[in-house]
């Protein structure tokens, strides 16, 4: 850990606790290594300040802050250990958590400190006077350690509504003690932005200290709440990635920082690092183990997707007419959604998407579109295939159906044995390359077993196959009047290490539905690998399948 890592402008800050506050949130258990990683990532992205956890509370925060001192070599942020002010009846100088924080060896601390009078009577169980003196001592001893000091109101909002007189003393105090920043907390989540404003500009007024936000989005207006904070004088804003944290979360890291960046023109980020925002709000929700939320603002995958075709005409034309920024600046990318909505604009865009030059033969727009709505009447989709729909496109634009093999039948098996255990077989028939394959194969359900016997038929004459593999399967009954005999829609990922890919099929059973989902994704891994089709295997066998 670098202690004279310091961020370019210190005139406003951006503090993340994802770390700390962020970790609090349900499903996410962070390891050392994991923390270590994520830290990394935020620096990276160029935050000026990473709340580390808490020091001497417990034995991962302890040793968080050890190996980093060996471990992290922060360009941009510094590292920021948390806790409390001292016990009430003691002195900051012999009580051993503030010890522990001081040894953490981390150049910045926050302290959490009640600001709600009847927090520090029922909580604290202590007297106004004595938790003002636990502020006041508590700062000072740490700047006598050359400790920077921010200090977390807690319950700040509720205390201010309740008793405005106390709450402001907490500021004042803290402020005269000699705390940099004082942070007014929304601890239960529970203001509107017209409120955080008011208040905020009030405490500014009355104190003259600097102020900091802390937004909880128990509303759903942590963000909002943060830059009306930053509208009435606030220039210390607390985040968490992609908002974890408690209950429901915290403000939104990457949406506070873009609207700072591109809608307030305030820079708080290191020259370059905004168009990394996407990336690390992903590869942080990969460490946390949570699958990235696709409509997270500026960073979602569907952030810039558009699916209407009255959408897609408009963006034709200019892309700014239904976008509020251009997505290159926060490192995403605009995205046609094609579907039974599209109209001739969704298939051009989608087409150039894909490399392809549509907008000379309106005939073969035509096509695609009716063909488009005709399959997604019979139940597929397309904005969640892209695979499948370039396939679609390529079929019209070569005017036919273009094939690694040619399937002649396959046919499943599944068994009850008479140890208890499940057993599932499947055969595929098929042509490629002029050359007739009868493979079998094992697995976990009639469609593992499918899919390993179509691997098992090709890879030897196709070895680039070894690289792809599932990702992920999902299965949906699509409403209708049939009931057992409704139709079924299946989803399938693929990937070969490089890129992944999704392909539908849609079948009156599960298993039907899943091999065309599986010719898909094979077809589409083989054309990603840079093979042409054998044309004389284009009319072998039948797509009938012995079911």
């Amino acid at each position: 850990m670098t202690e004279a890592s310091s961020h370019p402008n210190d005139s406003f800050h951006v503090f993340d606790t994802t770390l700390r506050d962020g970790a609090q949130r349900e499903g996410i258990n962070l390891t050392v290594a994991d923390k270590l990683t994520i830290a990394r990532h935020l620096d990276e992205f160029g935050v000026g300040f990473i709340e580390g956890g808490w020091p001497g509370a417990n034995p991962r925060d302890t040793e968080f802050f050890a190996r980093a001192a060996a471990e992290l070599d922060l360009k941009n942020a510094q590292l920021v250990a948390f806790g409390a002010t001292r016990r009430a009846g003691g002195r900051a100088a012999d009580d051993p958590q503030l010890a522990a924080l001081v040894n953490s060896g981390a150049p910045v601390v926050t302290l959490v400190a009640k600001s709600h009078d009847r927090h520090v009577e029922l909580a604290l169980r202590t007297t106004l006077d004595e938790n003002l003196e636990m502020v006041r001592d508590s700062v000072e001893h740490l700047r006598a350690q050359g400790r920077r000091v921010f200090i977390d109101c807690e319950h700040f909002f509720d205390g201010y509504k309740a008793n405005p007189e106390y709450a402001l003393a907490v500021v004042f105090t803290a402020h005269r003690a000699g705390a940099d920043v004082v942070v007014l907390c929304d601890t239960n989540g529970g203001m509107l932005p017209s409120g955080v404003r008011e208040i905020v500009a009030e405490v500014l007024a009355r104190t003259g200290a600097r102020l900091g936000i802390h937004a909880q989005d128990d509303t759903g207006c942590a963000v909002a709440n943060t830059l009306a904070a930053v509208d009435a004088g606030a220039t210390h804003v607390q985040c968490t990635a992609n908002g974890y944290g408690e209950r429901v979360g915290n403000a939104n890291l990457f949406p506070v920082v873009g609207a700072l960046e591109i809608k307030y023109d305030r820079r708080v980020l290191p020259e370059g690092r905004l168009a990394e925002m996407t990336r690390i709000s992903h590869a942080i929700a990969e460490v946390v183990n949570l699958a990235p939320s696709t409509h997270q603002p500026y960073v979602g995958f569907s952030a810039f997707a558009h699916k209407a075709g009255l959408h897609a005409s408009a963006i034709k034309v200019d892309p700014d007419l239904y976008q509020h920024i251009d997505p290159e600046l926060v490192g995403n990318t605009m995205r046609m959604l094609v579907s039974d909505m599209a109209g001739r604009a969704s298939v051009e865009l989608k087409g150039k998407e894909l490399g392809y030059d549509l907008s000379e033969d309106r005939d073969l727009v035509g096509r695609v579109v009716a063909k488009v709505k005709e399959q997604e009447n019979q139940g597929y989709t397309y904005e969640a295939a892209d695979a499948s729909f370039e396939l679609l496109l390529r079929d019209e634009v070569r005017g036919r159906r273009e094939r690694f093999f040619a399937l002649e039948s396959w046919r499943t098996i599944s068994e009850q044995r008479a140890d208890g255990t499940p057993g599932n077989e499947a055969t595929v028939k098929l042509w490629a390359k002029g050359e007739r394959r009868i493979a079998t194969g094992e697995g976990n359900g009639p469609v593992d077993a499918l899919d390993r016997a179509l691997r098992t038929a090709l890879e030897r004459i196709y070895p680039q196959l070894a690289k792809l593999e599932l990702v992920d399967y999902k299965v949906r009954i699509l409403e209708g009047e049939h009931g057992t005999g409704s139709k079924t829609r299946v989803l399938v990922e693929s990937g070969d290490g490089v890129a992944s890919w999704s392909t539908v099929g849609v079948a009156d059973n599960v298993i039907a539905a899943s091999w065309h989902a599986l010719e898909d994704a094979y077809t589409y891994g083989l054309l990603r690998a840079g093979l042409v089709p054998d044309q004389t295997d284009q009319t072998a066998g039948t797509d009938e399948a012995d079911q």
